[in-house]
Parts: structure tokens; C-alpha cells; sequence
């Protein structure tokens, strides 16, 4: 049955007949909360959200909608940065369930799709159905969660639209169902009913396709003379395709239409060859103005992508995600991204040679160089698809915004656009971060605009009125892909004349006569300054532990300021590429992930009557209750939201006064425990080896299901430690030495991976020295119990303050990032920051010694091949490369990435209610990498967690740390430990 809370009694009505149909809605306050947003500058709360799995599905939600005069608004990824994806009746998500490819037809060149496929998932399908022959081409930046029906609803592009045009240009057959339930099909020369036996959608799509007709006849000339005159001009209806001389196109007219016209329900999109060899050239310069003239030049060269952006996005990327993260960038200012495609490689080289002398030529070129590297060209491109949510929190400080990010001219034009737009950006006393489409003349600027402030959003509205007239006197579109939507409907007036307008609202009323499709958009538009979402926010002190302080802007708070850090990209719903979100990619569902969990947080601080209410959110709750605390998010979302922080932070608050549950306490509490079973280590054991071992997980809120770990005594670290040569330092420090640091972890449940730590360490020219003397406080931070966690985190900046810069190397990864993210963000002294800043994982410091020269000399050689699960901590705080580096030193060849979060995730994987969630999730990445790989292949596994979840996957496949790896000592990878049944 569909959940309500706190509805009216036409909301009530709305949800029975949505039950009665079988359409699956949801319309409590936390569901509302996840799609009163999308990607845009725009807060409108709908009714409720529905989630159809059939055709049947839509036409009986927009019939129960009709009846009752209720708005529809059909979504597909949530990316719009107009507004177009949010409205004030039904939402209906067609991502989660309507997602399938449903035939694929090479030698007709079509596939086959309902509308929430995402489209990197279409083109992936497309490539393996054709052996890579065909691809689906539109690629815009957020193609890795955008939908078809979202590209079709907005007219999408994308990086190679130079070479392939727009979504329009790849329609053959759209499947529609109108506002009063008619099932029709547009097809390139007019619309029929979809089922030819279906009476009423035969006679609606007559007399349609008769008043579409009409309606061209009657505006031949203006038509003509101001729709379709340049490659990006997708503001407003697309109508010049009614025209004789396009074939009356109906179903590219619909292309763009921003669900307005009707539900798009199914398409048949074309296929293109795709190209045999590709080579990216990038291109430095001093200012984007100069980049912007030579692109006539380079489209000389017939470039399939011509794409750039400014300095102040690349330094964010690589402020926040470390100097390696952009590769092979030239010397500049700013840099145009051309890929070039051909035939074979030695051509397309050739291409770019004279492409480089060319514009050497020209003058204004400052350094450019070929990307044959496919690293270097992943890194670079990740730049240009980043470049949203990378500009929304620069590293300069600050904030940027959408609502004229998406303005196009013809590219001949762009330079002298682009220069007169920044002398009206200064002139309003603003920055605008550039980036986007230069070889198509569309450009994505974000604009630091204040809309928390009255004054502030005045300056929006003068300026967006100001930039769009001089869009238009440059000969130009407000949007050149994301449409008007909220954004920009207001202003269509400026760029059409009154009898276009009118030829609008004639088309619109012809497909949806009660206009309940999408309100507020296209005609009839919402004012461009209402229902924004920063407006309206109470300005209340939100104290918390975490300093959230430096990403704070002046006068907001840091609390509010952290959650309104998701600006709504929706790059945590990716399904593929980078560890964030792993609970989405298990569930597929929007409260699972990053983003939608943002939102609940922003509407907490917005709605929540006292701070108080808001700490104790019921609905905030319910929504971080399956995010693993990862910590990927912090570095996979470029607009760096730290979900795992806000995580501890509000559970801190929530549970204050209140009974935890039991988990909080079992593993939340876990090194105190360890303290009493490393005492008892052989009692602990042989009970937990009988069926009284069950009945102790279950009376700690653990599942029964997932092998426990054998706990190791108390003195077995010591005495590993002590067999591989290393003793305590018996003076003063060795400033040439490292500490190596033994967590709780280590010493509690791995202590053979505290011997084989310092063994390899010593191999590594390092005179080792260990310290075990605190705890790092994780358990306590991951279950919110911030108050201990800070007492430890003073305590373990106190023993390890030794005077000196000595690298402090972490065997656990989990505790070498508390330690370096954790403990400078929970306490506040300069002693917590020199720690920190010494602070390695144990992989980080092994790559470091790589570059400087060591090479791994393990006790024998090692296999060719190695399955390498890297912890998410690991992940999101060290970076991603090192376990590969030292494994290529080491001669491990074939590097099996098991990209993604194992589902453990600390005590996550453990707890009762988790468990399921927490095996899907393994089957993201890690399952499917232990199966696809020889059973004899080594298992990397640094993380404690990590280890457990492969031995829950396969127990004759132990996991290892690094260190066992490459220990000297012949037999320490052969020791895997005992677990409980």
C-alpha cells in the first residue's frame, strides 16, 4: 500500500487510486523530501512519487491524475539543471523499474528502449550486441545516470555533439501516452496510435496530427525565420520540424518538449558506426576567450568532440581528490579537450600533428600535447564530466550556481560572446566558472550568485534578464541542452517573437488542453526567482563536533552550509565507475543514495521547527540507515558531500537520551571488548565455536548469518612484532625511522599482519618503530558516539606528538584515515593537525617508497594475477592507485579491480537488519571479481572488513593485507585464521 503522513484528503483520494490500479506510490514527508529536488536551483515539493513498471503503470497514474486535477511530472535520473525534473503533483520516477533495452537491431541501425535506461548503460549494451560496431552517441556529462527519456525531454548533446548532433537527431519512433490517456507514437513523418486496434488513441492521434498541421501552415514564415537557426538553439518547442520541408517530423518536434506534451513511455533511437580509433588532443591557453577563437580552426580539423573548461575547476579536482588526479594537462589557463577519430592510429596521429602546427600558428596557443595514454585521457575527460558539481564548492572558497549555465551561440560567435559576458558578470559584481561544448558553441557557466539572500537574488534576476538579451544579440538560444525548465521559461519572450510565443501555447494546449503536464515550465511559466530552494532557510546555530567550518561561506551556517552541498547531479547513482553509493547500486532506489539522502538533510534544516526537532528527524533517520559511512562520497561526489560525517554527526544528536541499538554497543564499543578478550581469548573462542556463539551475536544485534572472527590474544601482536627484529625505542626518536602504528584491529583479530607490516617495512629501508598505544575511536565515530570518540582521537594525538615529521604508518586502512581525516575534524588543536599530517595508510607509504625507487622482494615470487578489493577508506583518503602501484613493483601483471565497496563496511555488514543489503552490495564489484578470477589468485585486502566479507564469499579464498604479500618470511601468506561457524 502507498505510505502517507500528514496528507490531505485529495492526496488520500490521489494514493487510493493509484492502489486500486496497482501503481506503487509513496507520498510520506521523507519521499517528498528526495524529489522536491533535482540538479537545478529549484525546491517544489510534489504530492507524492509513484514508480511504474509498465506502460499500463503510467496510463492508469495519469488517468487517476486527470480525474482529480493533479499535476504530472515524469522523471528519469533527477539531472535537470532548469528545474524540468520537479513539480507540485505526481512524480512519476520512470528510472527504478521502466530501465529495460528491449531489442536491438543492427542492420535497421535502431534499438529499442523504454525511457529509464540509463544511456551508458545503452551504449555499453549497443557495443556488445554489435561487437563494437555501433554505439548509441549522445553523451552528455551525466551520461552514467541520465535517462533516454530524460535526453528525449530536454533535447540532451553531450561531449561529441559536434561530430553527432543532439538526442533529436537520433530519434526514429517515440512512445507516448498524452494527459488524457491516449497511447500515440511519433514517428519522423507524423503520429499514429501506438496499438493500431486502439480506437480512441487512433482517433486522438488524427485529429492531432490535423491541428499540428494547422498550426504550422499558419506560422510558415516565422517558423522559418526563427526556430532551428543554429546547432545548439533548443529553447522553446522544436517545431520548425512540422514544417513541409522537414516531413512533418512530429517525432523530433517532441524531442525537447520537457514533458509538457505528453509522457514519453518507450523510443526507438538510431545507432551510429562507431569510430575505429580515437586520440584526444589537449589544448592549453591563457583565458577562455582565447581558447574560444581558435575553434573555427579546429573544426577544420572535423574534431568529434571540441570541449573546454577554466583553471578554477581543475584546481578544485586536484584540491580535493590529490595533484595525481588530473593528468597530462598542459601548460594554461584553460584547456580545450578535441578528440579526434578515424580509421586507424597512425592517421589520426598524423590529424593531430598538423591540427598542434596549425594552431601553433595562430598565436594563441600557450602548450598542447596528444593523450595517447588511456589513463591520462580517463583523467582528463573525468575533468570535463565533473566540471558541474567540481565548480559548485571551489577550492578557492565560495559557491556557484546554475540559471545561465547553459547559453549557446553559433561557434563562430563564441569568443566575442564570451568576452561580452564576463564584462556583465564584473559589471554584477560576479565570477562565473566556464566550461562546456566551445566546438558547438554551448557554454556551461556556474555563477556565484547569493540566492540565500533577498538582495542577492535580486542580482539573479537582473542578471539572467541582462545575459539573455545579450544571448540574443549574439544571435543565440538561452539554452543550447539542459532547456528552460524553471531557469529560463520566463524569458522566452525575449527571444521569440509574440507569434511564436503564441504557436507555443497553441502546441501545448493541443497535446494537454488541462496543462496539468509539467506546470510552471515552457508557457505559462513559474517566475524564475520562485520556489528556489536557498530562499527561505532559517538562519539557526547547528552546533556539532565535526569542524565543518572551512567549507563554510560567510554568515550560513557550517551544518546548513555542509548539507546543501549536494546540488543534485546525481553522480551517486552512477552504476559504474568510482565506490559511491554502494547501498543505491544494491537497492536502485533513491533514499538509498547520497543525494537522496542530502535532501532529507536540506529539507531538515529548512523544516524542522527548533534544532532540536530537527536532530530527533524520524525521516533523516530512516534515510541514513543504509549508507555504509563508506566515506566515498567525500571523494566520487564532485561536489565533495561527505555523507559518512553528516552520518555520526546527526546520529550523535538523534540518539542523546534515547536507547541505541544493541550494535552500538557490541561493535560501537568493540576495543573495549577486545581489551577483555584478548585475556580470554581461548574461553571466547571455544563458546563462540558452539551454538552459544549464535546466541551471542543475536543478544549483540549481530547477525547469525556471517562468520565470526577468531579474537587473538592478548600478547600475540607483541610477540609478532617482537620476531621480526623490532623493538621499542629505548632513546630518543630516530628521525630517519617510521612508526609504525598497530590498531585495534590489528592487534585484536590480524596480529600476523602486525610482523609481516614490520618485516616489509624493514625490507623498504626503513628502521622501524611501533607504537599500540591508543585507539583511533572509528567504531565510536561510524555509530555516532562522538563524545568517546573524541576523547580517544586527544589521547592518540598526545602519544603519537613525538617532535618529530617521522611518517606514522597505519596497517588498518579504516584507522589510518580516522587518524588523518577524523582526528583534525573532531579535535581542534594544532597537536591533532601535526599528527594527522604524518599519518599513512600502510599501501600509501609502500607507493611513496616505489617512486623513490625500493622494490617489493617478497619471499617467493608471486602470482600473475591478484584480485584487489581496496578499502573505501583507503579509497576516499588516500587514493585509489597505491595497492595497484606496489603490485605492479611486485610483478603482479593481471590487477583484478573489485571496484567498489565489499558491504561490510565496519560494523555495517554485521548487523542484523544489514546483512542482506550487505551482501548485495558485495555483488557490485567483489563477487563478481573472486568468480571471474583463478580460485588461486592471490585476494588483496587490507581492510579488516574487506577480509571478512571474501571469507564470507568464499572461505577457501583467504583475504590478505598487503604486507602478508610481500613478506619475506616464506609462510606469512599462508596463514589464514580460524573463524567461527
Amino acid at each position: 500500500m502507498p505510505t502517507t503522513d500528514s496528507v490531505n484528503a485529495p492526496v488520500t483520494e490521489l494514493l487510493r487510486r493509484l492502489a486500486e490500479a496497482g501503481v506503487a506510490a509513496d507520498a510520506s514527508s521523507r519521499r517528498r523530501a528526495e524529489y522536491a529536488y533535482d540538479a537545478s536551483n529549484y525546491r517544489v515539493e510534489p504530492l507524492a512519487v509513484a514508480f511504474p513498471r509498465t506502460v499500463e503503470d503510467v496510463v492508469a497514474a495519469v488517468a487517476a491524475c486527470r480525474s482529480s486535477g493533479t499535476a504530472v511530472i515524469a522523471r528519469g535520473g533527477g539531472t535537470s539543471m532548469a528545474g524540468n525534473a520537479v513539480g507540485p503533483g505526481l512524480v512519476l520516477d520512470l528510472s527504478r523499474h521502466m530501465d529495460r533495452v528491449l531489442g536491438i537491431d543492427e542492420e535497421a541501425g535502431t534499438v529499442d528502449v523504454e525511457p529509464g535506461v540509463v544511456l551508458a548503460s545503452l551504449s555499453r549494451e549497443v557495443e556488445h550486441a554489435t561487437g563494437g560496431r555501433r554505439t548509441f552517441a549522445p553523451d552528455p556529462s551525466s551520461k552514467n545516470r541520465a535517462t533516454v527519456g530524460g535526453a528525449i525531454g530536454n533535447d540532451a548533446c553531450g561531449n561529441h555533439s559536434v561530430r553527432y548532433g543532439r538526442t533529436s537527431d537520433h530519434v526514429a519512433e517515440i512512445d507516448l501516452v498524452t494527459a488524457d490517456g491516449a497511447r500515440l507514437t511519433a514517428t519522423e513523418t507524423g503520429l499514429r496510435a501506438t496499438d493500431p486496434t486502439d480506437a480512441f488513441s487512433a482517433a486522438r492521434a488524427k485529429s492531432l496530427t490535423q491541428a499540428l498541421a494547422r498550426l504550422a501552415q499558419e506560422n510558415l514564415s516565422v517558423f522559418r525565420l526563427e526556430l532551428g537557426r543554429i546547432p545548439r538553439q533548443v529553447s522553446g518547442y522544436h517545431l520548425d520540424h512540422l514544417l513541409p520541408e522537414k516531413k512533418f517530423n512530429i517525432a523530433r518536434a517532441v524531442v525537447g518538449s520537457e514533458g509538457t506534451w505528453a509522457i514519453v513511455v518507450g523510443a526507438r533511437m538510431k545507432l551510429v558506426p562507431k569510430p575505429a580509433s580515437a586520440l584526444l588532443v589537449c589544448l592549453g591557453y591563457e583565458d577562455v576567450v582565447d581558447a574560444a577563437r581558435d575553434i573555427p580552426t579546429i573544426l577544420d580539423f572535423s574534431p568529434a568532440a571540441v570541449e573546454g573548461t577554466d583553471e578554477a575547476i581543475v584546481a578544485t579536482m586536484r584540491h580535493r581528490r590529490g595533484a595525481d588526479a588530473v593528468l597530462g594537462l598542459p601548460e594554461g589557463r584553460a584547456w580545450l579537450f578535441v578528440d579526434l577519430d578515424g580509421d586507424d592510429p597512425a592517421s589520426v596521429a598524423a590529424q593531430a600533428d598538423r591540427l598542434l602546427a596549425r594552431l601553433a600558428q595562430n598565436g594563441r596557443l600557450v602548450q598542447g600535447r596528444a593523450a595517447a595514454d588511456p589513463a591520462e585521457r580517463a583523467s582528463l575527460w573525468r575533468v570535463r564530466e565533473d566540471g558541474a558539481g567540481l565548480s559548485s564548492r571551489l577550492a578557492s572558497g565560495g559557491e556557484s550556481w546554475p540559471g545561465w549555465e547553459d547559453s549557446a551561440v553559433a561557434p563562430e560567435r563564441l569568443a566575442d560572446y564570451l568576452a561580452d559576458l564576463r564584462g556583465l558578470l564584473a559589471a554584477h559584481q560576479l565570477t562565473g566558472v566556464m566550461y562546456g561544448h566551445f566546438g558547438a558553441g554551448c557554454m556551461h557557466i556556474r555563477i556565484t550568485y547569493d540566492l540565500r539572500s533577498e538582495e542577492g537574488r535580486g542580482v539573479f534576476r537582473r542578471f539572467n534578464r541582462q545575459a539573455a538579451e545579450l544571448v540574443v544579440r549574439h544571435g543565440g538560444s538561452l539554452s543550447g541542452e539542459h532547456g528552460d525548465g524553471r531557469a529560463r521559461s520566463e524569458l522566452l519572450p525575449l527571444m521569440y517573437s509574440p507569434a511564436v510565443m503564441a504557436a507555443f501555447a497553441e502546441c501545448r494546449r493541443l497535446w494537454d488542453p488541462d496543462g496539468i503536464l509539467n506546470p510552471g515550465s515552457m508557457t505559462d511559466p513559474d517566475p524564475m526567482d520562485a520556489h528556489l530552494a536557498l530562499a527561505g532557510v532559517p538562519e539557526r546555530e547547528w552546533r556539532t563536533s565535526f569542524d565543518l567550518s572551512p567549507a563554510a561561506s560567510a554568515g550560513t551556517d557550517p551544518w546548513v552550509h555542509a548539507t546543501q552541498g549536494c546540488i543534485g547531479v546525481g553522480r551517486c547513482r552512477a552504476d559504474g565507475g568510482g565506490v559511491m553509493c554502494p547501498s543505491y547500486r544494491a537497492t536502485r532506489d533513491e533514499k538509498d543514495s547520497t543525494r537522496g539522502r542530502a535532501r532529507v538533510l536540506q529539507d531538515m534544516v529548512r523544516g524542522a521547527r527548533t534544532v532540536e526537532e530537527g536532530w530527533r528527524s524520524e525521516e533523516v533517520r530512516e534515510a541514513l540507515d543504509l549508507c555504509l559511512a563508506c566515506k566515498a562520497c567525500s571523494t566520487d561526489c564532485p561536489a565533495g558531500v561527505d555523507m559518512a560525517t553528516y552520518k555520526s554527526e546527526f546520529f550523535d544528536h538523534y540518539y542523546r537520551g534515547r536507547l541505541r541499538p544493541l550494535a552500538h554497543f557490541s561493535l560501537g564499543w568493540l576495543p573495549r571488548w577486545l581489551k577483555l578478550t584478548g585475556r580470554l581469548s581461548r574461553v571466547v573462542n571455544a563458546v563462540l565455536a558452539t551454538p552459544l556463539g549464535k546466541v551471542a551475536a543475536a543478544a549483540g544485534g549481530l547477525t547469525t548469518r556471517r562468520a565470526l572472527p577468531r579474537f587473538a590474544g592478548a600478547n600475540e601482536w607483541r610477540r609478532e612484532i617482537s620476531d621480526s627484529g623490532i623493538h621499542p625505542p629505548d632513546g630518543a626518536a630516530d628521525q630517519d625511522s617510521v612508526v609504525l602504528f598497530v590498531d585495534t584491529f590489528t592487534r585484536g583479530f590480524r596480529p600476523e599482519v602486525a610482523g609481516a607490516s614490520a618485516r616489509v617495512l624493514a625490507d623498504s629501508g626503513n628502521t622501524v618503530e611501533c607504537s599500540a598505544d591508543a585507539c583511533c575511536g572509528l567504531t565510536w565515530i561510524s555509530t555516532g558516539q562522538l563524545g568517546t570518540a573524541k576523547r580517544l582521537l586527544s589521547k592518540a594525538a598526545e602519544a603519537l606528538d613525538d617532535g618529530t615529521d617521522r611518517p606514522i604508518v597505519v596497517i588498518e586502512p579504516s584507522c589510518a584515515a580516522a587518524l588523518r581525516k577524523d582526528l583534525p575534524e573532531l579535535v581542534h588543536t594544532e597537536q591533532a593537525k601535526r599528527v594527522a599530517a604524518r599519518v599513512r595508510s600502510f599501501a600509501a607509504y609502500l607507493a611513496d617508497r616505489v617512486e623513490t625507487g625500493w622494490k617489493p622482494s617478497p619471499a617467493r615470487p608471486l602470482l600473475a594475477q591478484a584480485v584487489l578489493q581496496t578499502h573505501c577508506h583507503e579509497y576516499s583518503v588516500f587514493g585509489a592507485s597505491a595497492q595497484r602501484t606496489v603490485l605492479k613493483a611486485a610483478g603482479v601483471r593481471d590487477i583484478v579491480d573489485a571496484d567498489g565497496c565489499c558491504g561490510v563496511a565496519g560494523n555495517f555488514g554485521f548487523e542484523a537488519q544489514h546483512y542482506d543489503v550487505s551482501m548485495q552490495v558485495a555483488e557490485n564489484a567483489l563477487a563478481p571479481a573472486l568468480r571471474a578470477t583463478d580460485r588461486h589468485a592471490a585476494v588483496l585486502t587490507d581492510g579488516f572488513s574487506c577480509a571478512r566479507q571474501v571469507n564470507q564469499l568464499d572461505p577457501s579464498r583467504p583475504g590478505l593485507h598487503l604486507a602478508q604479500l610481500l613478506d619475506q618470511r616464506s609462510e606469512a601468506a599462508d596463514r589464514p585464521r580460524p573463524t567461527h561457524p
